[in-house]
C-alpha cells in the first residue's frame, strides 16, 4: 500500500479510532467534537473554508478506504461521523450543551437515517455515499438544536 493509500485508509478510520472494536461510528462522532470547537472559535471565512477542506477530504478518502478495505461503507470508516458532527454544530456557539445534546442527537440521527438519509445511502455509491448520509443527519441535528434554542 503506497503512502496515498496509507493516508486515505489513516483519514478515513479518524486516524485508526475507527478500528475499535465496539461502536466505531460513536469514537468517531467523538472525535468530531474537538474540530467542531476549533471552527466555533475560528472566524468565518476560515472556518468555511476549513469544513469544506474537510468534507472534500472525507469523500475522498472514504472512497478510497472502501475500496482497500474491500466492504461497502465498513464500520472502520468513521470519517463521516466526524464530517457529520462538524456540520452538526457549524454555526452554533461551542458550549458543553450544545456539545453534549448535539453529539447525542446525530448519533440518533444517524441510525435512524430520516429522509432522504437513508436513500442516499442506499443509492449513492463511494465517497460521496458514505459521508452524504451522515451530513443529513448532521443538518437535521443543526436544525433540531437551533429549534430548541429558540423554544428555551
Amino acid at each position: 500500500m503506497g503512502w496515498r493509500d496509507q493516508t486515505a485508509v489513516c483519514l478515513a478510520t479518524g486516524f485508526f479510532i475507527g478500528r475499535v472494536p465496539l461502536a466505531p461510528g460513536t469514537f468517531g462522532s467523538l472525535l468530531g467534537l474537538p474540530l467542531s470547537a476549533a471552527l466555533a472559535w475560528s472566524d468565518l471565512g476560515p472556518a468555511l473554508l476549513a469544513a469544506a477542506a474537510v468534507l472534500w477530504a472525507a469523500v475522498w478518502a472514504a472512497g478510497r478506504a472502501e475500496a482497500l478495505l474491500g466492504r461497502r461503507d465498513a464500520p472502520a470508516i468513521v470519517i463521516d461521523e466526524i464530517a457529520g458532527m462538524m456540520v452538526a454544530l457549524a454555526g452554533l456557539p461551542f458550549t458543553p450543551f450544545n456539545a453534549a445534546a448535539g453529539f447525542l442527537v446525530f448519533r440518533v440521527m444517524d441510525i435512524i437515517k430520516p429522509f432522504p438519509a437513508r436513500r442516499i445511502d442506499a443509492r449513492m455509491h463511494g465517497g460521496a455515499g458514505i459521508v452524504l448520509d451522515d451530513v443529513v443527519a448532521g443538518i437535521y441535528t443543526n436544525l433540531i438544536l437551533r429549534l430548541a434554542a429558540m423554544l428555551v
